[in-house]
C-alpha cells in the first residue's frame, strides 16, 4: 500500500500526471453544462481539475464545498470532445468521486435518497416489482391527478423529480423476457449478445425487442445471456467503485460463457462502462484480461447495424426527426457518425441536427434525480432547442435521455429509440407508442 497523497487516499487518487496534462486553455468552458449554466470557473472542467491539483498537494481537503463541486458534474465528458490536449477527464472525474464517497460526510436526507437510487435501479427484479406499483399508481389515475392538481409542486425537489420522470407502464411488456436466442433470419453474418440493461428491460421493453428482431433481420445470431444483471454503469459515474466492480465481475462471468463476435448495447451509458471494464477491474487478477478483451468487443447497436451492408429492405419513413446525441455515446464513446449512416438508410426520413448538440440534456444516470434544479435548466434548454427544428419525432440512444426529454416537454412530442426507427421501417410498420 502506498502512501495517501494530499487529500486522498492510497486507492486509485487521481492521476498527477493526468492532471499535469490540462494546459488550462479554456477550450472546455463553452462545452461544459454546469459552466454554461452558472459562468463559474470552479464548477468548469479546468476548474475541477484544478482543485484536484490543491488535494493532491494537501491545500486543501474533502469538505463540502469541495464535494459540492465534483456532485454537480454531470460527467458527460464534452470536455473529452472538446480539449485538444487529450485529457483524460473520464479516468480524472471518477476517481476523484471514488474519493469524495469514501470521505465526504452527507446529510441523512441525501444518503437516505441515494441509498434508495442505488437500492432500486441496479436491480431489474426490484425495478419491476417498483414499476407494477407504478401501473397501479397510474392506472386508478392517480398520478394524473397529482399533477393536475399541482400536489407536487409541494414535494421535494427530488422526489418531484422522480415523480416527473416516472413513464407510462404497460402491463404487458413489464414481465416479458426475450429468449436465451433469437436465430438469424437467413444465412448468420455474425454471432452477438445482448445487453438488456436495468431501465431498458424494466421501462423500455420494446426496445431490446426491436433491437433483437433488426439484429436478426441483418443476419445475426442474437444470443441473451439470462444470468446478466447489472453492467454497473450508475456506480461507477457515481463513485461507489467497490459496488461497480462487484456488478462487473458478475457481468463477465455471464458473458464469458457465450463465444460471440460482438457485445451489443442501446444504451449509451451502459456501452460507455463496459468499454471501460479493463480500467474498472485492472485490480482483478482473475478478471482484468477478461475485462479487457469483453471491453473489445462491446458495441453499440449504431456501431454494429453501420458496419453490415443493410440486407434487409427498409421501407419509407415519412417524417422529420431529430436526432439528440446522447452524451455517453458522443463524447465518451465518440461515437456519432454511425448513427447518422444507420437513419440515412431509411427512405423518406429527414434528420434535422439540434441547436447546441453537444450540451447535455440533463440526464446523465440519476444527475436529474439528485441535482433536479440544473438538470431542469438542461432539460428545458434541450426541449427549445429541439422545437427550433420542427420536427415530427425526437430520437435518442439512451433511455435516460428519453425519460428526461419527456419529462421536460410541456406538449406532446413522439420520442423514439433510434433502433425502432429501423424496426419500423423494416417491418413496414407505422412507429406507435
Amino acid at each position: 500500500m502506498t502512501t495517501p497523497t494530499g487529500a486522498f487516499d492510497a486507492h486509485h487518487p487521481p492521476s498527477v500526471e493526468q492532471v499535469e496534462d490540462c494546459v488550462h486553455c479554456g477550450f472546455c468552458l463553452p462545452a461544459c453544462p454546469t459552466y454554461a449554466l452558472w459562468g463559474k470557473e470552479a464548477d468548469s472542467p479546468r476548474g475541477r481539475i484544478y482543485l484536484m491539483n490543491l488535494g493532491l498537494e494537501g491545500r486543501i481537503s474533502i469538505d463540502d464545498s469541495f464535494t459540492r463541486h465534483f456532485d454537480t458534474c454531470l460527467g458527460c465528458m464534452a470536455c473529452v470532445t472538446a480539449c485538444p490536449s487529450g485529457v483524460q477527464y473520464d479516468q480524472l472525474i471518477e476517481a476523484t468521486r471514488s474519493q469524495v464517497e469514501r470521505h465526504t460526510s452527507r446529510t441523512i436526507g441525501d444518503r437516505l435518497f441515494r441509498y434508495l437510487l442505488f437500492s432500486l435501479f441496479p436491480y431489474p427484479g426490484r425495478l419491476r416489482f417498483a414499476a407494477l406499483n407504478l401501473w397501479v399508481y397510474q392506472k386508478l389515475g392517480l398520478q394524473a391527478l397529482l399533477r393536475s392538481t399541482g400536489i407536487l409542486n409541494w414535494i421535494p425537489a427530488r422526489l418531484r423529480a422522480l415523480a416527473s420522470v416516472a413513464p407510462p407502464v404497460a402491463l404487458k411488456s413489464l414481465f416479458r423476457e426475450l429468449p436465451a436466442r433469437i436465430p438469424a433470419a437467413g444465412k448468420p453474418r455474425r454471432t452477438v449478445a445482448l445487453v438488456l440493461g436495468c431501465v431498458q428491460r424494466t421501462f423500455f421493453s420494446d426496445v431490446n425487442d426491436a433491437t433483437a428482431r433488426v439484429l436478426s433481420a441483418e443476419g445475426c445470431d442474437v444470443i441473451v445471456p439470462q444470468t446478466q444483471g447489472c453492467c454497473g454503469a450508475l456506480m461507477v459515474h457515481a463513485g461507489l467503485e467497490g459496488e461497480a466492480v462487484s456488478m462487473a465481475k458478475r457481468f463477465v462471468d455471464a458473458f464469458d460463457r457465450v463465444d460471440v463476435d460482438a457485445i451489443v448495447t442501446n444504451a449509451a451509458g451502459c456501452g460507455s462502462t463496459i468499454k471501460e471494464y479493463g480500467h474498472l477491474l485492472r485490480d482483478e487478477p482473475a478478471y482484468a484480461a477478461r475485462a479487457t478483451a469483453l471491453a473489445n468487443k462491446c458495441r453499440d447497436i449504431s456501431e454494429v447495424l453501420a458496419d453490415l451492408t443493410p440486407q434487409a429492405p427498409r421501407h419509407p419513413l415519412r417524417m422529420a426527426i431529430a436526432y439528440h446525441d446522447a452524451c455517453h455515446l458522443q463524447h465518451a464513446q465518440q461515437v456519432t457518425e454511425q448513427p447518422r449512416r444507420v437513419l440515412a438508410t431509411i427512405p423518406d426520413l429527414e434528420v434535422r441536427e439540434i441547436p447546441e448538440a453537444g450540451l447535455c440534456c440533463g440526464s446523465a444516470g440519476i444527475y436529474n434525480l439528485v441535482e433536479p434544479n440544473a438538470a431542469d435548466a438542461l432539460g428545458r434548454r434541450k426541449l427549445k432547442n429541439i422545437l427550433t427544428t420542427g420536427v415530427d419525432a425526437v430520437i435518442s440512444s439512451n433511455p435516460g435521455c428519453l425519460l428526461q426529454l419527456q419529462a421536460k416537454s410541456e406538449r406532446p412530442i413522439p420520442m423514439f429509440h433510434l433502433v425502432e426507427l429501423v424496426d419500423a421501417s423494416i417491418r413496414n410498420r407505422p412507429l406507435a407508442h
